[in-house]
């Protein structure tokens, strides 16, 4: 089986390393690495905002539109509001999740390529600038937080990816 743009006349060894090559090539693309980001934010996002709003109906305080408590409701009723919440907070949560995703890794991968480094600076200056963009709306001070605060973060995580494995 060949593939498009593939030399013809390869051997099935030279068509996987062929295809190796290529898959690793695209791996390298920045708005391929952002994408990918993205996707698995919003995924990893969609999972842990219906865990989380899983966990909000074990109080008696929680109420229907009317200030009705969702417990005293049938159980059908208690279900279809559950529900549309969790779809709702999942929602919100996959999309904020592949936000930042997305973003830092674009950053990231555009820091990478402009320093020509790839060290743990990296992830701190990408985590600076995705959280002081994320945090641009509130004001210049929440903007200095959010920027420390991620990079904090991305300089941990980068950290902590870059500890040797033990085998």
């Amino acid at each position: 089986m060949s593939f498009p743009g593939m030399p013809q006349g390869l051997t099935p060894e030279e068509q996987q390393a062929a295809m190796t090559k290529t898959m690793e090539n695209a791996m390298q693309n920045c708005f391929v690495k952002s994408a990918l980001s993205g996707v698995m934010g919003f995924g990893m996002g969609g999972l842990f905002g219906m865990f989380m709003a899983s966990m909000s109906y074990d109080t008696p305080f929680h109420t229907a539109a009317g200030g009705t408590p969702v417990s005293s409701l049938p159980l059908r009723q208690q279900l279809s509001i559950g529900f549309k919440d969790m779809g709702a907070r999942s929602w919100s949560t996959a999309r904020n999740f592949g936000k930042v995703g997305a973003l830092f890794a674009g950053i990231e991968c555009g820091v990478e390529g402009f320093r020509a480094k790839n060290d743990l600076a990296n992830g701190a200056i990408s985590g600076c600038i995705t959280g002081a963009v994320l945090a641009r709306n509130a004001g210049p001070q929440a903007a200095a937080g959010g920027c420390a605060a991620f990079a904090a973060f991305g300089l941990a995580i980068d950290a902590w990816m870059r500890q040797p494995k033990d085998e």
